[in-house]
């Protein structure tokens, strides 16, 4: 299986493309903030061809690029109900503007296609199934994407804004709930294999393992007392 993943724009969001391997059909995940050129440089260096966009959540900093991304390659957008107006209207997700001139760089809407993400949902794009499971907290509508394991590579887990390494997503946004997100790690994140990767919305890759052992936030819901400690603002 490939990966190739970048940062991209203001807030280094991770953009991921997973395929198969060079050569064949890709998913993209969270092409954010000035991520179309990135997207481009790395579907021509491993020869791939889009057949969807997937979205954790719908803060501009992972879905200002879908308009260009889908509408370059004639491919849907998926996201969860809850996060689709975003797309649409992202200052409203963040209760406050986020400048005119950043405005003025993006291309606020939706994409000629859009689909819908269900909890619990199994998507087959691209050769690739992905398991999706509704984690609310960080927004209402965020989401994670999971990949079974293989006899080659063990399962790979994008976490979105939900999990960090060494930390979680902030909830002070609307539609944030400290209470929510901290349910959601328990109930999405604590079940997954210690090898599990978890590639995230912001910051390196880390593995289920090392975060249950160092997490707080992991490590205090495990232990069913809950996180007590604030985490350091990432991205929106």
């Amino acid at each position: 299986m490939l990966i190739a993943g970048f940062p991209a724009g203001a807030w280094g969001t991770n953009c991921y493309l997973v395929a198969p391997a060079a050569g064949e059909e890709c998913v993209i995940i969270d092409p954010g903030h000035q991520a179309a050129e990135g997207v481009e440089e790395a579907l021509r260096k491993h020869r791939l061809k889009p057949v969807a966009v997937v979205l954790t959540h719908g803060h501009i900093d992972h879905v200002a690029s879908v308009v260009p991304v889908c509408g370059a390659h004639d491919v849907p957008a998926w996201i969860h109900p809850e996060d689709r107006f975003m797309m649409s209207d992202p200052e409203k997700a963040l209760g406050r503007s986020i400048g005119m001139p950043l405005m003025g760089e993006l291309t606020v809407g939706e994409p000629d296609e859009v689909k819908e993400l269900t909890d619990g949902a199994r998507l087959e794009l691209a050769g690739l199934e992905f398991s999706v499971a509704h984690a609310p907290g960080h927004t209402k509508g965020s989401v994670t994407f999971q990949m079974p394991e293989t006899a080659e590579i063990p399962s790979v887990f994008f976490s979105g804004d939900l999990l960090f390494a060494g930390s979680i997503g902030r909830t002070d946004l609307p539609g944030g709930s400290h209470a929510e997100i901290l349910d959601s790690l328990a109930r999405v994140c604590l079940p997954l294999d210690d090898s599990t990767v978890v590639l995230s919305g912001h910051g390196p890759q880390t593995t289920i393992g090392q975060e249950r052992a160092t997490n707080p936030y992991l490590r205090e819901v495990a232990s069913g007392q809950g996180a007590h400690v604030k985490a350091p603002r990432r991205g929106m």
